[in-house]
């Protein structure tokens, strides 16, 4: 009886992806792209989003999804100008991180947290940075911030991170990367 549960259980399993092994490029800001979810918690006020985030080095654009894949807010960071559009209105700013604050609530580190999502430091300021056994960065401090790595596509040193937790003066953040796509 138990072997025609575990049966569609496997089948079920099966046909789940499992996340793309991508390797960093050398380069400090190379571009990339992944599919993700965040989870931002800011004392009483938790929120969570669906993400997709295309970065270039002159330009970012992240998508923040309801459950079902519709997009709630979209982010646009580019020469001197960043934009939100959510709730059918149009933001616009110069500082993509106020921008957020502001019509999203949320503190998020955008413009060095390009970097950190690759588990590399940000170039500007000063940075503490604990490695694991294998290489992979396991904490890195910067601006404040402390970025745990919890979780990496592979075993090399420089395999990208699927999970990763930032935290500062009472505001956590978890990103978890369901996908990265190759550049």
């Amino acid at each position: 009886m138990y072997r025609f549960l575990l049966l569609p259980i496997l089948l079920l399993a099966g046909c789940a992806t499992a996340p793309v092994a991508v390797h960093r490029q050398a380069q400090a800001d190379a571009p990339f792209t992944f599919n993700g979810r965040v989870a931002v918690k800011q004392g009483e006020q938790r929120d969570s989003a669906g993400m997709r985030w295309v970065h270039r080095s002159d330009e970012d654009e992240i998508l923040l999804l309801a459950p079902l894949g519709q997009t709630v807010a979209r982010i646009h960071r580019g020469a001197g100008e960043a934009t939100l559009d959510a709730s059918g209105k149009h933001h616009a700013a110069q500082d993509v991180e106020g921008l957020m604050q502001q019509v999203l609530g949320w503190q998020l580190p955008l413009s060095d947290l390009r970097y950190w999502v690759t588990a590399v430091p940000a170039p500007d300021g000063e940075f503490d940075i604990e490695r694991d056994a294998n290489g992979q960065v396991k904490v890195l401090r910067q601006q404040g911030w402390e970025i745990s790595y919890s979780r990496y596509a592979a075993m090399a040193a420089d395999a990208l991170p699927l999970r990763l937790k930032l935290q500062r003066d009472g505001v956590q953040v978890l990103l978890l990367i369901d996908e990265w796509e190759a550049q």
